[in-house]
Order: structure tokens, then sequence, then C-alpha cells
């Protein structure tokens, strides 16, 4: 959970237009020297360099080498796009790269603050040449690119060469207003506005603030789930993990710079307007009658802070819909906040009929969106805490006593949870043995096991997950493909095999009236029954669904100090073989067809591979005209579009759920087919 101050356009409050000068004048004047090292950042030092060395996973010594790698991390944690340093800034920093472990061995880090305060003038320095390239209109009709992959862009050699970056920059983001609807003014406010937001934010950095980035450098070359969290961090991490929060009823994640809806949470505010759907983009926020706040490259954390809000109290969104070109005209929605409690995001059961060769089979679908436990409410002896697999228990009992065909087990953005819940879930679904087996820093290896002898379903069983499938998700559709239990399908998830605990430091340290922070440390990793690490390779399904997502940008593996895929012995287990490799085979062939054939399946493809080409652009247009073809073609491609409707397979008239549930069912193509592969288990089933 890196403080990432690297964000060409993050923020967290909006400030309203103003005159270049006085913006300029009132970020300068913030005091730099205020930005030093506390006493608590000396000891909180030392005391996580000791932990770190003692009980981490990966056994590595704190050496020159180590803090070369950390000097490069912490460097492009403020500037990874080298839009702020100068070269010469670079090689003025170098005399410091094999001095950070000596530092952080002795609890003197002002290094890391002397160069956090250097990129802060470097910001303001950019901020105010930004407002000088608004003061005149930009001309459009240049013939010239915007270079969009910079992976392996050098850092500036002079001001006039990163003057000529930003100018590049500035006109992409301003062609990209007019094109949706802006006029000069509009386009100039909302860049003045869009940067002065951002130097005010970093303005506001305390020593907390910059101590994390730093710590997040060092801790993360152990590996990525490693982290410091300062004292307000960790308050938010309770939080949001409380499953008790005041809001709108989604998950958000920034993939490519939009803060974008992964999850409607059923029976959420944003579920009953019926007009969020997910993958749509949020690009502006506005609380009640006031002004938007343009979100473009936004944190999530910061973005979701924005959106969350007291119950009752109205937050309006600016949303540009998932299928439409990134400079359509956005769509206002407004919300009243209600609390979001723990069972809105509890696993929920629906059921589909499926209609194939003129005969319907009844599905159900348990959405689980994570393994979730109420710890306090076990420990204190309540009989009807909360738990994944207490709930999902009895919507598999339901679902029985309604006779369903089949069930589908959706994990999709199920990003983990509780290691004992993933256990006994999978416990629900074979005879009792083995789920999955834990080594620790000392090589012992422990096997956690379902010691429930009786099996609560029985019948044909999927299991759908996605590249954003990890850790608890993993371990539970792993076994239940290694037991031969159920059928996976999906994308390859994402492959987190570690296991961390939270360390509080004030353990450790008397921080007296102080705040300390935590360290989140990896202790352990998974292995699967049949002795495979799920670290870096994830599971791979049993039929596999076209993927979209750059899996060198997404996941485990694309994350430069992941621990390494290994191997452990086996433990002993008795596969049910529910699912054989010939049936596995067939549904294969199935779906070959239908990747073929099902015209909703191939627009669907045919979208997400349009969408995956425009976001792998090596470089971009800056004129007005091309621009302007290019999303016109874009539009009447999707347009043209005429896929079957979902109804023709899944009459949602017949789902047992309410409106949303039923239109967000109708928009969802791959689950569609992950339905239609288990009626096929079903049929296979029927023929044995």
């Amino acid at each position: 959970m890196k403080l990432v101050a690297v964000a060409i356009l993050g923020a967290l409050l909006y400030f309203g237009f103003t005159e270049v000068q006085p913006v300029i004048a009132s970020l300068t004047s913030a005091d730099t020297t205020n930005i030093v090292p506390l006493d608590k950042h000396k000891k909180e030092s030392l005391v996580v360099a000791s932990l770190l060395g003692q009980y981490h996973y990966r056994k590595t010594t704190l050496n020159d080498s180590l803090s070369s790698v950390i000097f490069d991390d912490y460097i492009l944690s403020l500037d990874h796009n080298k839009s702020y340093f100068l070269k010469s800034d670079i090689d003025y920093f170098e005399k410091y790269r094999y001095e950070l472990d000596n530092g952080l061995q002795t609890g003197d880090v002002e290094v890391p603050f002397q160069i956090f305060r250097i990129y802060r003038e470097r910001l303001y320095e950019r901020i105010e040449n930004i407002f000088a390239l608004l003061e005149s209109e930009i001309d459009f009709t240049q013939d010239e690119f915007y270079e969009v992959n910079n992976d392996n862009q050098e850092w500036a050699t002079t001001r006039e060469e990163l003057d000529d970056h930003w100018r590049k920059i500035i006109k992409s983001q301003a062609l990209s207003l007019k094109l949706g609807g802006k006029d000069w003014d509009g386009i100039k406010e909302t860049l003045y506005n869009r940067y002065e937001r951002y130097g005010k934010y970093i303005s506001k950095y305390k020593s907390d603030d910059v101590f994390q980035i730093f710590m997040n450098s060092f801790s993360e070359t152990f590996d990525p789930h490693t982290n410091y969290f300062s004292p307000k961090t960790s308050e938010d991490f309770k939080i949001n993990m409380s499953l008790s929060l005041e809001g709108i009823g989604a998950r958000l994640n920034n993939p490519d710079d939009y803060v974008t809806i992964v999850e409607i949470v059923p029976g959420g505010p944003a579920a009953k307007s019926k007009q969020l759907f997910k993958d749509d983009r949020i690009i502006g926020v506005a609380q009640a009658d006031e002004e938007f706040v343009d979100i473009f490259g936004w944190r999530t954390e910061d973005a979701v802070e924005l959106i969350r809000g007291a119950k009752g109290t109205t937050v309006r969104l600016q949303i540009l819909p998932g299928d439409a070109p990134i400079a359509s005209e956005p769509k206002v929605v407004s919300l009243v906040r209600e609390k979001i409690k723990l069972e809105d995001q509890s696993a929920k059961k629906q059921i589909v009929p499926i209609t194939k060769n003129n005969e319907t089979y009844r599905l159900g679908i348990i959405k689980i969106p994570s393994f979730y436990i109420d710890f306090e409410a076990a420990q204190k002896g309540d009989p009807n805490y909360k738990s994944t697999t207490r709930d999902v228990k009895k919507l598999v009992q339901e679902l029985n006593d309604e006779g369903v065909d089949g069930i589908m087990i959706d994990l999709r953005y199920n990003g983990g949870g509780s290691l004992q819940e993933a256990t006994e879930l999978t416990g629900l679904f074979i005879p009792q043995g083995p789920v999955v087996q834990v080594r620790d820093t000392k090589g012992q290896v422990d096997v956690e096991r379902d010691r429930d002898r009786a099996v609560y379903y029985d019948g044909p069983l999927a299991v759908m997950v996605n590249r954003f499938s990890a850790s608890a998700s993993e371990i539970f559709s792993g076994a239940i493909q290694d037991y031969k239990r159920g059928l996976i399908i999906g994308e390859t998830t994402y492959g987190k095999g570690s296991v961390q605990q939270l360390v509080n430091l004030d353990q450790f340290l008397n921080g007296g009236d102080e705040k300390l922070g935590q360290l989140k440390l990896t202790l352990a990793k998974y292995y699967r029954i049949t002795g495979s690490s799920t670290q870096n390779i994830g599971v791979t399904p049993d039929i596999e669904f076209p993927s979209f997502v750059d899996t060198e940008q997404y996941g485990e593996g694309s994350l430069p100090s992941a621990l390494p895929w290994d191997q452990i012995k086996s433990t002993y287990y008795n596969a049910s073989n529910y699912v054989s490799p010939e049936m596995v085979a067939n549904l294969k062939e199935l779906f070959k067809d239908r990747l073929r054939t099902d015209a909703q399946l191939k627009d669907y493809i045919n979208e997400q591979q349009e969408a995956q080409k425009i976001r792998n652009r090596e470089k971009i247009s800056l004129n007005y005209e091309k621009r302007k073809q290019e999303l016109d073609e874009l539009e009447a491609r999707r347009k043209d579009r005429k896929s079957d409707d979902l109804s023709t397979t899944i009459d949602s008239s017949e789902v047992d759920n309410d409106d949303d549930e039923k239109e967000a069912l109708e928009r969802d193509v791959l689950l569609k087919e992950g339905l239609m592969l288990l009626a096929e288990l079903a049929n296979e089933k029927v023929k044995q």
C-alpha cells in the first residue's frame, strides 16, 4: 500500500479557479524545512529494519546492493513518469545510492526527506510552467504526436526538453476535454484546477507521509505485500476492513488513470439507481450542489475518500459508460449515501434458467465478494456470527431445496481474506481432507485440513475466476481443481501465494502520546495440496476465457520483488474425480465452437480487442481532426454492432432477484458463458 506521490493528477479536495501568481505564491510559501524526520521515525526505521531482517520469509541482507534497489524505487515512487526531476537532479542524488542501508541501520533517514524536498520544489516549478502554457489557447491543427508508452524514457537533460514533454501532456489532456465538448475557457479552467489541486495536495504532505513513502520503498524490496502503514493509513486500513462504510455501494479500481467500477454491491445506492454498471468510469465527483472535482488519474483510495460520506448526504458522479469512447459526453448520476453493512457485502445467491437444446437448466449462482469472518463476534460466542462459510452453507441448502441443476461459485474480483474461511468453504464440497499447505520462514510445513466428513453439495459445480481473484480465492479454486470436484472457468488468477501478518510497532517502542505505525510482514507461502505454489503463476482454469488484461501490468508476476514460484512435496489426498479429463476436453471443444458462432460473445471479444489496441497505442495524435475522426469511427463501430440479446439464453424475467441484479446479469457476457458450460457439465453428468 505504497503512498505514491507520483500520479500526475492526484488530489483530495476541490480548491477552485485562481490566477497563476497567487497560486504559486501559496504553494511555494510552504516552509519546506518542516518536512524533516521526526524522532519517532528514527526509532521506527530501526525496528522495521530489524523485523524485516529477522522474520521476513525472504532472507535478505540489508547491504549496498539492497540500498541501490531502495534508491531506484524511492526515486520512481516520487516521479515514476520521469516528469519532474532533471538528469542533473538524479546525478546529484547518486552519491546516496549506497548510503541508504547505513541510514536505516542507524536510524538516520534524513536523505529521503532531502530528496522529497527537492521533488516538491520541482513539482511547484512544473505547475508554474503549466499555468504559463495555459495563458495562450492551444493550436490543435498541427500534425504532431504524444508518446504514450514512455517505459524507456530517460530523464530530461534540459529544462527545455522537459518543457516540451509537458507541453504535449497538457495538449493531449486539453484535446480530450475539447473532444468532450468543452470550449477553451472550460478547458483552461479544468486544467488550472487539476494542477492547482495537485500542488496543494503535495503542499499538505506531512513528515509521516514522506516517511511512509520511503519505508515502503524499503519494505517492498523484500516483497510487494510487505508494507509500512503510517498511523493515519493504519486507521484508514481498519475502516476499510470493518465492512461498515457509508457510501454508494461500489468497489473501485484504477487500471489506467480512470477510476473504474469493478463491482456493484447488491442493495446499495449504486445498484438501486440502475444507472451504474461494472466497467463504468468515474471522471468527476461533486458533493450535493457543489462543483465537480475532476478525479482523472487519482489513486483509488483518494477517490473513495471523496465519494464516501455520511448517510443521507448526496454525491453526484460524472460517468463515462464502460463501452463509450473516452471523449464521450459524461452522464451525471446523483446518489444518496447509505450505510453499507456487512450483509450488503456478504455472499449472495440467485437462480438463473439456461435453455440449451430445448432443455432448461435452473442454475444457482453464489457470488462471494471476499473471504470474511466476524472474528470479534465469533470470539464472544455469538451463535449468529457472520462468515463466508456459514453464509454459503445456508445458500447452498436453499439452492438444494429449490432443486437447482448446478451451482456456480463466482470469485471474480475476490481479492482473498481469511485462510480459515477458504479452508472451511472447500469443505462444503469435498469429504474431509487437506486443502492447502503453508510453509513458514523456517521451512516447516503445516497442512490446513477440512475435518468435516459431510459434503453439503455433491452436484455439478463450477468456479468462475479472473485475473483479480487472489490469495484465498486461489486456495479455494485450486483445491476444487485438485480434487477434480468442479470446473474452474475464466482467466488465470492473480498469483498471490504469500501470507502476511500485521505488526503494531508500539509493541516494540514506547511512542508516548505519539501514534506509531504498523508493518504488514510476509511470514509464509501457500502451496496447493499437489505441492505447487500459487505464487506468481496463480490458478490456470480448466477452461480459459479470452483475457484482455495486460498480465505484464496486472498480477503478482508483474511486480519486481515478487517471491518466486516453487514446489514442495505433495500431501496425500483422495480426489473425487467428479470432473474427468475427458469431460474437460469435451467442454473445451464446445466453448471453442461458441467462440466461433455466438454473436454476443464475438461482439464482446471484438470490443475488448479494440479497447486493448487503444490502451496499447505507442503514440496518439494531437491533431483535433484526426483524433475526432478516430473517435467517430470507434463510436460508429460500437453502434453498428448487433448482438443477440442475452435473454435469448437467459430469461431474466424468471430470475429470482430484484431488477438491478437482473439487468446486471443481462450485461455480463462472460457469466453467461460460464453458465452455459455449467449447463453442459450438468448435461454430461446426466449422460453418465
